[in-house]
């Protein structure tokens, strides 16, 4: 059986329901509990018990690295380079935004995420 969501494929009996929808694990989850970038007590949160780069993990790492030697990149790229799907590069881009180690800007109509 396949994820109505990602396609991706699910084992006898883990699959979740949602809407008539069969759902994975990961999109169950994105259903319950939204990445939400601009949260106002993340970013608190984060700042009071982050204040080094020490706390990141290795793909925030990968991402702050990328953003340094490119000076800001589309998710698409950030994706491509990590190998990751949109989702998890989404999900780690909102921590590092909530911690205040990244922004996106607006560039010829696209967003650009670059260093806070």
């Amino acid at each position: 059986m396949n994820c109505d969501r990602c396609g991706e494929t699910i084992d006898a009996g883990d699959e979740k329901s949602y809407n008539s929808e069969t759902l994975c694990d990961d999109c169950y989850m994105d259903v319950l509990s939204p990445t939400r970038i601009c949260d106002p007590w993340a970013v608190r949160h984060a700042k009071l018990s982050l204040d080094s780069e020490a706390g990141l993990t290795v793909v925030q790492q990968k991402i702050i690295k990328i953003l340094t030697d490119t000076g800001g990149v589309e998710m698409s790229v950030l994706a491509a380079n990590l190998d990751l799907k949109t989702k998890e590069v989404e999900r780690n881009l909102a921590a590092l935004r909530h911690m205040e180690k990244i922004k996106a800007r607006p560039e010829n109509g696209r967003k650009i995420f670059c260093l806070w």
